[in-house]
C-alpha cells in the first residue's frame, strides 16, 4: 500500500451559515439519482460470502438477477477496523440476537472481504450491469478503492463522527453516500458539511437503525424527508428490517437509494444471513420499490388521464320513460343514472315542475332546451 496521506481540519465539519436549497441530482457512471428518477436498489454482500470467494461472486450473479442497480462490499481488515485485544468493551453483549458475546476482532476476521477478491467483484458486476463500489474504514482502504477507480464510496453508520475519514472520501470526488444509524441530526450535519468542505456536492444520506436485525418501529422513515430538506440532500434508507416493508415505506417519502443485505440463502448461515434477503425476496423489493415510485405522482388533485373512461361514467340526468311535448318533468320521468352525457344531477331543482318543449325517448340525455321556461334560468353547464 503506497503512503499517500489524507489532511483534515477540524474547521471543514465547522458552522459555514450556508443554507442550500433546491434538490441535487446525483450522477454515478450515467445512473441519476435524485427526486425524479427511480430509487437505486443497492445489494449488500457484506460477510454473506462466507469466506469462500465463488460464494461471493454468486451472490454478484444473484444481485444482478433479481435486479439490483448496484453491488456493495465492505473494505476493511480485522486489523484495520478493531484491535485484536480481549476487554469487555471489545465484545458484543451476551444478548445480542445474531453475534452473542462475539469478540470484535474475531467477527470481523470472518466477516471482511479480502481485498485480492475485490477487483474480480467488481469486474463481474460492472459486466452485468450494476454499479459496484464499496465503504472503506480508513485511510489505506480509501487508497485502495481509488485504485480500483470506483465510482462511488460509502461511510458506515459507526464512521459517521470519523470526520477526517469522511473528509478523505469525500475527497477523492466521488460521490458519497453516509448512512447514519446511531447519529444525531447535528452529527449528521458534521458530517454532510465536511465533505462538502472538500468542494464534492455528491452527498446522499441514508436513514438507518444499526440493530441486526431491526425492529420495523425502530425504522422512522418519517426522519427521511427531515433530513432531505434540512441538508439538501437526496436520501434514502439502509434498511436492516426483515422483509421489504420499510424500504417500500420509505421510497413513497422520498427514497431515492434503498440498500439491502443479500444472501443466497439464509439457511446457510453467516454473520449477516439473519437479516438478509434472499435473491427472489430481492426481486419483490425491486418491483415492489419501483412500483412504489412510480405511484408518486404529482402534489396535485384531480382527474387522471387514464380515468378518461371512468369520468364519462359519472351519473347524470336522463329521461328514464318515453315523454310527449307538454309532460311535466318529475321524478318518474327524469332522473340520475350512468353515464355523464346528460345535465347535472345538482341541476335537478331547475328543471322539475316545468313540461318538456318535445318528445323524447327514454335514454335521452336530459338539457335544457329540451324543457319550457326561461332558459336563463341556470345556465346550462354540461
Amino acid at each position: 500500500m503506497g503512503a499517500r496521506r489524507w489532511s483534515w481540519s477540524a474547521k471543514s465539519g465547522g458552522c459555514d451559515g450556508v443554507v442550500r436549497m433546491g434538490m441535487r441530482t446525483i450522477e454515478v457512471n450515467g445512473r441519476k439519482i435524485g427526486d425524479g428518477h427511480p430509487p437505486l436498489l443497492i445489494a449488500e454482500m457484506s460477510g454473506n460470502h462466507n469466506g469462500d470467494k465463488a460464494r461471493a461472486l454468486e451472490i454478484v450473479r444473484a444481485a444482478a438477477a433479481a435486479g439490483a442497480d448496484a453491488l456493495k462490499i465492505q473494505t476493511y481488515t480485522a486489523d484495520t477496523i478493531t484491535l485484536d485485544v480481549d476487554r469487555p468493551e471489545f465484545r458484543l453483549s451476551a444478548d445480542h440476537p445474531l453475534w452473542p458475546h462475539r469478540r470484535l476482532y474475531d467477527l470481523y476476521l470472518e466477516a471482511h472481504t479480502p481485498w485480492a477478491w475485490h477487483k474480480d467483484i467488481f469486474d463481474l458486476a460492472g459486466e452485468l450491469g450494476m454499479l459496484a463500489f464499496s465503504a472503506p474504514f480508513d485511510p489505506t482502504a480509501i487508497e485502495f478503492l481509488d485504485q480500483l477507480d470506483v465510482p462511488m464510496m460509502k461511510v458506515a453508520s459507526s464512521e459517521i463522527t470519523d470526520l477526517p475519514l469522511i473528509h478523505a472520501v469525500a475527497a477523492t470526488g466521488r460521490p458519497i453516500i453516509i448512512s447514519t444509524g446511531t447519529a444525531t441530526m447535528g452529527e449528521i450535519d458534521a458530517a454532510v458539511r465536511t465533505a462538502r468542505s472538500t468542494g464534492n456536492e455528491d452527498v446522499i444520506v441514508l436513514g438507518c437503525t444499526a440493530s441486526y436485525p431491526a425492529p420495523p418501529d425502530a425504522s422512522n422513515v418519517r426522519a427521511l424527508p427531515v433530513i432531505r430538506d434540512a441538508l439538501d440532500v437526496p436520501v434514502g434508507l439502509s434498511d436492516h428490517t426483515m422483509g421489504i416493508g420499510a424500504s417500500v415505506a420509505a421510497v413513497a417519502l422520498g427514497a431515492c437509494v434503498i440498500e439491502k443485505h443479500l444472501t443466497l440463502s439464509r439457511d446457510d448461515g453467516g454473520v449477516d444471513a439473519g437479516f438478509s434477503l434472499e435473491p427472489h425476496e430481492f426481486r419483490l423489493l425491486v418491483s415492489e420499490a419501483y412500483t412504489a415510485w412510480q405511484s408518486l405522482g404529482e402534489p396535485v388533485v384531480g382527474p387522471k388521464r387514464v380515468e378518461s373512461e371512468v369520468l364519462g361514467l359519472r351519473r347524470s340526468l336522463y329521461v328514464t320513460r318515453d315523454v310527449r311535448a307538454g309532460d311535466v318533468v318529475s321524478p318518474e320521468n327524469v332522473r340520475s343514472v350512468r353515464p355523464a352525457a346528460g345535465l347535472r344531477t345538482d341541476r335537478f331543482d331547475e328543471i322539475v315542475g316545468r313540461r318538456f318543449c318535445r318528445d323524447a325517448v327514454a335514454g335521452t340525455p336530459m338539457s335544457l332546451d329540451l324543457v319550457m321556461g326561461d332558459p336563463a334560468v341556470g345556465s346550462p353547464r354540461e
